[in-house]
């Protein structure tokens, strides 16, 4: 069953995102006034060592008021590759400059409210190039053990849809 869309109408536009009110006939021949926003896409890494730890960053979101691990993650600029996006957003999140990266996974996290698409990539190593140049990111920056993310998630000190997907998706294939 496919939802029919017959206008969208811009209600909010800034840099970051655009909400917007839909005009959707369900398949039962209903119209609803739908909300969505539309975003730029995000791209990030799951970087891991040679001992088989994840570099993750601890941070507050004050939308939720919750404190958490994510993996570095963060919008692709017009005209930038997401892999591109992805080793600038390790860096500037963590001082830290991926190795060589290659796709891991591509995720809609919000996909019932939002267009929103992230493009994840996986490194195995990286190299400290010094402070990360947006310090007002993370409270703390760790590498933590692969082994510790189950008990993580299960503490919620991993809630991100996109982190706990990347992660658990490593962890899959490992």
């Amino acid at each position: 069953m496919r939802w029919q869309v017959h206008s969208e109408e811009s209600v909010y536009t800034d840099r970051w995102l655009d909400v917007r009110v839909a005009d959707v006939e369900l398949p039962d021949g209903r119209h609803l006034d739908h909300r969505l926003i539309r975003t730029a896409p995000g791209a990030g890494a799951v970087v891991i060592d040679e001992r088989s730890r994840v570099l993750l960053i601890w941070r507050h979101r004050f939308i939720t008021d919750t404190w958490g691990w994510e993996i570095p993650i963060g919008k692709v600029e017009e005209g930038e590759e997401p892999i591109v996006a992805a080793a600038r957003e390790v860096e500037e999140e963590t001082g830290w400059r991926p190795g060589s990266l290659r796709p891991l996974l591509y995720t809609q996290p919000t996909n019932g409210i939002s267009d929103s698409e992230h493009h994840i990539f996986r490194a195995d190593s990286a190299w400290h190039i010094g402070p990360p140049s947006e310090a007002w990111e993370a409270e703390r920056i760790e590498w933590v053990p692969l082994t510790d993310i189950g008990r993580l998630i299960e503490k919620r000190d991993i809630v991100s849809g996109t982190s706990m997907n990347a992660l658990l998706y490593v962890l899959t294939k490992m």
